[in-house]
């Protein structure tokens, strides 16, 4: 544990360092590092373009992994286990690998352009499958005769799905759709194939750590990720243990 999360608490250290090189001794305490982050334009888009590619994955993930997860847990199909385990099969793949596959399909195979859909795409592949895994809890939690019962007084199928299961089932939504989310933001491999002319954020701090200059303004941002991913992880455990205390399971423990 002190090897993975040591050099995380040294980010704060040297963000607000006054130096610019990255070693002990400090020259001082400052927070110019951070005030640079608001006057840099291009970090300001390859921020939005982050942002934009981390809500419309999660959006389409947390909706694949809803009809994946009710149809494992409502229905019971042939070649249902295959079924699900081709879509988890993203989790076990190399990052790079899914990266070099929708590279060569999309440029070489389909002759498209690289970009930010490209990103969306391989993002969803590969969110779709934490979607999936937190909401089938919430699902297979469920009684299915309270949907029936909704049914028998007069709803239709959609309605009843609307106003009895989606309710019961929002705090698997409301956490996939964080966890999902943070994947996105932070993920790098995929996104360094795919960006094209329009780089994510991690691949434009990828770029920045090239010029020595730049390096503390590297740390201040990736403190401020790091603040982010915590915040955003905790409230999706706080949205998986409401959803469990709602549905009467007892908390095995989660993602925190």
């Amino acid at each position: 544990m002190a090897l993975l999360y040591a050099p995380i608490a040294l980010l704060p250290i040297f963000a607000f360092n006054d130096g610019q090189v990255i070693a002990f001794p400090l020259q001082g305490f400052s927070t110019r590092w951070f005030e640079g982050l608001w006057t840099n334009r291009t970090l300001h888009s390859a921020l939005w373009n982050s942002l934009v590619v981390a809500v419309i994955s999660s959006v389409l993930a947390v909706v694949l992994g809803i009809c994946a997860a009710r149809a494992s847990a409502r229905y019971a199909f042939r070649g249902q286990g295959a079924v699900m385990g081709m879509i988890m099969v993203p989790l076990v793949l190399p990052e790079i690998i899914v990266g070099v596959s929708v590279l060569i399909v999309v440029n070489t195979v389909l002759g498209l352009p690289l970009g930010l859909w490209a990103v969306i795409a391989a993002h969803v592949l590969i969110c779709t499958p934490f979607a999936v895994a937190v909401l089938s809890g919430a699902f297979q939690s469920l009684d299915p005769a309270m949907e029936e019962a909704a049914r028998d007084l007069g709803e239709t199928p959609w309605g009843a799905f609307r106003t009895v299961t989606l309710p019961l089932v929002a705090p698997g939504i409301v956490a996939s759709l964080l966890i999902c989310f943070t994947i996105s933001l932070d993920e790098f491999i995929i996104a360094f194939f795919l960006t094209g002319a329009s780089p994510t954020l991690p691949v434009y701090i990828w770029g920045l750590l090239r010029f020595p200059a730049d390096l503390p303004i590297v740390m201040a941002l990736g403190t401020l990720l790091v603040l982010a991913s915590i915040v955003l992880l905790t409230m999706a455990e706080i949205f998986r243990r409401r959803g469990a205390a709602r549905a009467g399971r007892k908390d095995s423990g989660g993602f925190l």
